[in-house]
């Protein structure tokens, strides 16, 4: 741990007095990990902290967190229980006003720092702000960028999805919320921004942040069946929560809708297209509207069902791009 002088004299001289922290977990990932560690310290301005939480990596990532040790705030490689008891070590050990992570095969954009903190300035009643995420493929090629609007707790609790690397939070909504949940795997994130909409507001930044890397490895494509599940579980605890439930008993309908529109959405994309229609028929029976507003997609399960999966492929490769360029 230290201080770096010349940045606290830099963000003295602007004025700029939120401290920021961000954490980077990470697991045998070297092939990503420098390009996501030189997107953060890369910003202007860099954040004030900036930690590295290895699991226990047994690539070549060790090495290259050596190479940026003198201007981080900490690291350590430690084997550890997942992804979620990573990044909370992190957090017991961020002291920045707005906190985030970004996974070692993500990177965010130039900029994106400041305007998370511009945006914290102008909505103070915020306690979690986020923007737009380009989706890339493991050479850094744009495929897909990702647009949200702005959410409320029942686009949360209907399964309306934040793109992670994108988001920032104010720390002290953090630690009211409580952290990450070790027992998720694939829906950590979005339980624990459901418990901050709870208590604060959320506010949409419409520009383009970060970037979210799928590859063979990534989760989202690796363990496409555990997002339903976990889905299924985040609904029984609303259900069940008390903080939740008037809520959940009033829209039971969209919710579940939207628990099974995203349980097809990944097994889409996990190529299970069968399973993926049968999940999409579901929804349609809790809410309609969720699944006519996804046709596009049900439409893409049909096609690949009869082989015509590469179409869809060289199309959504030509639509990002295309949207990136804007």
């Amino acid at each position: 741990m230290y201080l770096l002088d010349s940045l606290h004299f830099y963000r003295e001289s602007k004025k700029l007095l939120t401290t920021i922290s961000i954490i980077t977990p990470s697991f045998n990932q070297a092939r990503f990990l420098e390009q996501t560690i030189c997107s953060v310290l890369e910003q202007e301005p860099p954040p004030d902290e900036y930690f590295i939480i290895d699991g226990g990596s047994t690539d070549s990532s060790v090495g290259i967190i050596k190479k940026f040790e003198g201007r981080l705030a900490g690291w350590v490689s430690e084997k550890d229980k997942g992804q979620a008891d990573a990044i909370n070590k992190g957090f017991r050990q961020a002291q920045g006003e707005i906190v985030a992570w970004l996974n070692s095969d993500d990177y965010y954009l130039p900029g994106a720092i400041q305007i998370a903190v511009e945006t914290f300035r102008q909505h103070p009643e915020a306690g979690l702000v986020y923007g737009n995420v380009l989706s890339v493929d493991e050479n850094s090629v744009t495929f897909n960028l990702q647009t949200f609007k702005p959410f409320g707790l029942l686009d949360l609790m209907s399964f309306q999805i934040i793109s992670q690397p994108a988001v920032f939070m104010r720390r002290s909504v953090l630690e009211q919320a409580g952290f990450l949940d070790p027992s998720f795997h694939m829906l950590l994130d979005h339980h624990l921004w459901l418990r901050m909409a709870r208590i604060s507001s959320l506010v949409y930044i419409p520009e383009t942040l970060a970037a979210a890397r799928y590859h063979a490895g990534a989760k989202n494509l690796a363990n496409t069946e555990d997002f339903g599940r976990e889905a299924f579980r985040i609904v029984e605890w609303m259900g069940k929560t008390p903080e939740f439930s008037p809520v959940f008993e009033q829209h039971t309908a969209r919710i579940l809708g939207g628990a099974h529109r995203l349980d097809a959405f990944y097994l889409l994309d996990g190529h299970q297209y069968a399973a993926a229609l049968a999940a999409y028929w579901q929804a349609f029976r809790y809410n309609p509207v969720v699944v006519i507003k996804a046709g596009h997609r049900v439409i893409y399960a049909l096609l690949a069902l009869l082989g015509f999966a590469r179409l869809r492929n060289v199309y959504m490769r030509w639509r990002g791009k295309l949207r990136a360029a804007k």
